[in-house]
């Protein structure tokens, strides 16, 4: 098997990414809206199992309210600005949902989540991604999303992202509030930290 080292600033058009991504079902893709190819490795148990308590959690949540759809970090979302992103967790009104076609919603759905949340791996740490994560947070935000987590286990701290307002940090927290973006969501950060 061949490797390919993709060097950074590695650039394709829109529909060269979306050919890769489809073809390629092994690695996590995403393309900055400059045309920059990110190539992430794939998850870790460790990162895995907590992204999936994350998603648990707010799924449950979205059945009894009925307000929106959660989606998983396998989806990618093609932002305002072109980027495609696909956030660790994600979760978008019901009507805006239901305004794209069916064609949309099958393929890369050009909308912004409403809400996201973005884990941070061990491996983001080992390569010093930290900070590419927060910048892929202020994008989210530059794109409409209204409220964001990144999450950062080790440290056990959270920093929360809203639209208009600095970066909020907390440490420690044993809960998450939805706030008015989820009403009643209350996120239990115990199985994170």
């Amino acid at each position: 098997m061949e490797t390919i080292t993709i060097p950074k600033g590695f650039r394709v058009t829109p529909e060269q990414f979306d050919q890769l991504a489809q073809a390629e079902q092994l690695v996590r893709m995403e393309l900055t809206k400059d045309g920059e190819l990110i190539v992430m490795s794939p998850t870790g148990g460790t990162a895995g199992r907590k992204n999936s308590r994350l998603t648990q959690q707010l799924r449950n949540w979205a059945d009894r309210d009925g307000t929106g759809e959660v989606f998983d970090s396998s989806t990618m979302f093609v932002l305002p600005n072109g980027a495609r992103k696909s956030p660790d967790v994600s979760w978008i009104k019901l009507e805006r949902w239901n305004q794209l076609t069916q064609a949309q919603q099958d393929g890369f759905p050009s909308i912004a989540p409403d809400f996201v949340i973005e884990l941070v791996s061990p491996s983001d740490l080992k390569n010093q991604r930290y900070e590419d994560l927060q910048a892929k947070m202020q994008e989210y935000l530059d794109n409409g999303v209204t409220l964001g987590w990144l999450i950062e286990p080790l440290a056990k701290t959270v920093e929360i992202y809203r639209i208009g307002q600095q970066v909020e940090i907390l440490n420690n927290p044993q809960t998450l509030s939805g706030e008015d973006i989820l009403p009643r969501f209350v996120l239990d950060l115990s199985n994170i930290f």
